[in-house]
């Protein structure tokens, strides 16, 4: 994860966030924010201009001055928190995050990937701070000996030892995703607070569910009418219907026969809902490690009840056939159009959740080796 990534993520969900207009409140008084900086490398005869990013396009357009020393100064009209884009020369492109502070950004002005820093800003700060702790947490010295261990047990082929080595380096990433988590509940309400939870593969916000709740709720209290609060709410109820200790939403939709399947008509056995497609890679290489856990379980009250999200009929009973898929099959072939989809809030697959015998969660995407443990603790 790099800073500039994230800076371009706070760009794209802004159709799902902009800022909705106010009621006559505290929040809905003016503010003014200063942004000035330096250019090291203007380009003569083009000019500087600032726009807040809105998703109807509304936002307005002010053109900067270049100042003696290559500076510059824009005063920012604000009445909520937002992303502003400045353009410099149409060379260079920055989106930023303004909220109450003052910000001073440095750019080289005439090149899309040159030199720029920001300075003054909380939410930036956040963001920079996020990503050392990713970055202790991937390539820190720990993580460095668990890999130079791992590479000789590689060459060495002592598998035994590989798997060690890839429990250890599981461990010590779960451990510094926990210190992010704790660290991120102390922070206070800010887009880069905002910006981070929205980050799909940093946090897994299954297993860190609480960290979204108090979040949301952090949100609600503070920012009550902006709409980022509303997106963040939003995605939480969305979290808690899958949660783990939660009944499954029903699903039903029809096999490969056309005959309509009730996910709860198998109430009584332990099921994994199995979210995939014929097209998915992933999906289709974890396909043999279902087959595998299934064929040991499945006279032990295991069951699986697979949901393609496959366009094609012909595609979804050929994968079928191929990957030895015995058991219990269902879709709409609306690919992630599907209802189930939907109402599982799936956006990626494969996805997979595993019930007990009364239909409630009781864990979420469990790969490999890892079905086959969690089964053996409900099962035996």
């Amino acid at each position: 994860m790099r800073l500039a990534l994230i800076l371009l993520f706070s760009f794209s969900i802004l159709a799902n966030c902009s800022p909705e207009k106010k009621t006559d409140n505290a929040e809905a008084n003016a503010w003014i924010v200063t942004v000035r900086g330096k250019v090291t490398n203007p380009v003569n005869g083009a000019s500087i201009s600032v726009q807040e990013l809105k998703q109807d396009g509304t936002g307005v357009l002010q053109t900067i001055a270049l100042k003696a020393g290559n500076t510059y100064e824009a005063k920012l009209n604000l009445t909520s928190p937002g992303y502003y884009q400045f353009n410099f020369f149409n060379r260079q492109r920055l989106n930023i995050m303004v909220n109450k502070s003052d910000i001073e950004l440095n750019v080289d002005g005439s090149n899309q990937q040159g030199f720029w820093e920001i300075k003054g800003s909380p939410d930036h700060d956040l963001i920079n701070r996020v990503q050392a702790m990713v970055q202790e947490s991937q390539a820190g010295p720990a993580m460095q000996a668990i890999e130079s261990e791992f590479q000789q047990a590689v060459q060495a082929k002592n598998e035994k030892r590989i798997a060690e080595l890839q429990s250890q380096a599981m461990t010590l990433m779960d451990n510094n995703t926990l210190k992010l988590v704790a660290f991120l509940k102390e922070q206070p309400v800010s887009l880069g607070l905002f910006n981070v939870l929205q980050d799909p593969n940093l946090i897994d916000k299954d297993k860190h569910i609480d960290l979204f709740i108090s979040s949301a709720e952090k949100f609600k209290r503070e920012w009550p009418t902006y709409s980022y609060t509303k997106e963040l709410n939003n995605q939480v109820e969305k979290l808690k219907v899958t949660a783990v200790g939660q009944i499954a939403p029903e699903i039903s939709l029809a096999n490969p026969n056309g005959q309509i399947v009730k996910l709860s008509s198998l109430r009584g056995k332990y099921v994994l809902i199995d979210f995939w497609a014929k097209w998915c890679g992933p999906c289709r290489r974890e396909n043999p490690n279902v087959v595998k856990a299934y064929k040991r379980f499945k006279d032990k009250g295991f069951e699986v009840f697979g949901v393609s999200l496959d366009r094609n009929k012909e595609d979804w009973v050929k994968a079928i056939a191929e990957d030895g898929l015995t058991w219990t099959h269902v879709s709409d072939l609306k690919y992630f159009e599907s209802q189930a989809a939907k109402d599982y809030n799936i956006n990626a697959i494969p996805f997979s959740i595993l019930l007990d015998k009364s239909g409630k969660i009781i864990a979420k995407n469990l790969r490999g080796a890892a079905l086959e443990k969690k089964l053996e603790e409900v099962i035996n």
